[in-house]
């Protein structure tokens, strides 16, 4: 059995799949780099997920923060990004709770990154906020 983090994870990776100039080049937690060839690209991580028991019943509520980055190449990256960002937002926000397993999603705030690799490139982070609560005793489950 896996935890909710991980639950979750997968269904933010799901609620991506046919993103717009993307579809299946959709990854978790990649750690090598994305070859031009595989770009635009969309990598979906965990940055942190804190903990508070918020009442006196054996609940814990998660906040974790989920960075969704696109990674383009082209002359101008963010304008090349900008129909990705907008379809991967909408994606996202279609079901709030990623299929019953979430409390919330709530986007935070979107960085941009930009480098001279193979030509102009660019990795635009797109973080969002996910609520959810699990039981004290166990991450897997209520």
């Amino acid at each position: 059995m896996t935890t909710k983090r991980e639950t979750i994870l997968a269904a933010v990776r799901t609620a991506l799949t046919n993103t717009t100039g993307v579809g299946t080049r959709i990854y978790r937690s990649r750690v090598e780099p994305i070859a031009r060839e595989e770009s635009p690209a969309i990598v979906v991580e965990p940055l942190s997920d804190n903990a508070s028991q918020n009442t006196s019943l054996p609940t814990l509520d998660w906040s974790m923060t989920v960075r969704v980055t696109v990674i383009v190449r082209g002359a101008i990256p963010d304008q090349q990004a900008d129909p990705i960002i907008q379809s991967l937002h909408a994606k996202l926000m279609a079901d709030l709770t990623l299929g019953g397993y979430a409390i919330d999603i709530q986007p935070i705030g979107v960085t941009f990154n930009f480098a001279e690799a193979d030509g102009a490139a660019g990795e635009i982070q797109c973080d969002y906020r996910v609520m959810y609560r699990t039981s004290v005793a166990n991450l897997a489950s209520l």
